[in-house]
């Protein structure tokens, strides 16, 4: 990548940064607002106004950030979709993907909001009006400063999805795992496959093929590369 290239991505970070500070002042303690440079997995977070999902600058990315960056290029905006938090916290987010003039995507400006204040009321006004309906079942994200505990709870959600132990897995379910790891970014990230050998208890070398195969067959069913 050119230094000029490098040197636009940064003049657009610079030129959000209080951008961070105006959100999060305008919405007020319920909101948090995230900068994150995509060239850095490992401490993608820039600048943070806020404390929802409790970020900090420097911090890694969330499952959506690897999410963003599985897709690369062909990544859009993810607007006022809802998640929770790993300790229940009900959150409502927008990513908006940063892209450079050549049309890459290298960061992203997220907004969080707290709004389970606001369901709590929603519910007591509901139930006093005879509608007390459940809410729908929300997925779990991992929001974390540690690149490590958000590839792990990657790894573990798709795991429990399996019948059994790697041991017991046949060769379309590794390669199933492997490849459901990789479309959400794992792999995107340095020292994943390592981590995920460990994980597992299967030595680098055939972490690796696991994944190349996986690739192989996501390409052949699709026609085309990744």
């Amino acid at each position: 990548m050119s230094s000029e290239l490098n040197a636009e991505r940064d003049a657009i970070l610079a030129a959000l940064t209080p951008v961070v500070d105006g959100i999060a002042a305008t919405f007020g303690p319920v909101c948090e607002v995230v900068l994150h440079d995509y060239r850095n997995p490992e401490k993608s977070v820039v600048a943070v106004a806020g404390s929802v999902t409790g970020r900090t600058a420097g911090g890694a990315m969330s499952e959506i950030g690897m999410r963003v960056l599985a897709r690369g290029d062909e990544a859009s905006d993810e607007l006022n979709y809802v998640t929770r938090t790993r300790n229940g916290t009900l959150v409502k987010s927008s990513t908006m993907v940063l892209r450079d003039s050549t049309g890459a995507v290298f960061g992203a400006l997220c907004v969080n909001v707290d709004v389970g204040a606001v369901t709590q009321v929603h519910g007591l006004l509901g139930a006093l009006a005879g509608i007390g309906a459940q809410p729908a079942e929300l997925p779990t994200t991992t929001f974390g400063n540690d690149i490590d505990s958000v590839v792990d709870a990657l790894f573990d959600a798709h795991q429990s999805r399996q019948r059994g132990s790697w041991a017991e897995l046949d060769r379309a379910e590794r390669l199933e795992l492997f490849g459901g790891l990789d479309a959400r970014g794992v792999f995107a990230v340095r020292g994943a496959v390592e981590q995920v050998a460990a994980r597992l208890g299967i030595s680098r070398a055939s972490a690796y093929t696991y994944l190349s195969q996986a690739r192989a067959a996501h390409d052949t069913s699709t026609g085309g590369s990744a």
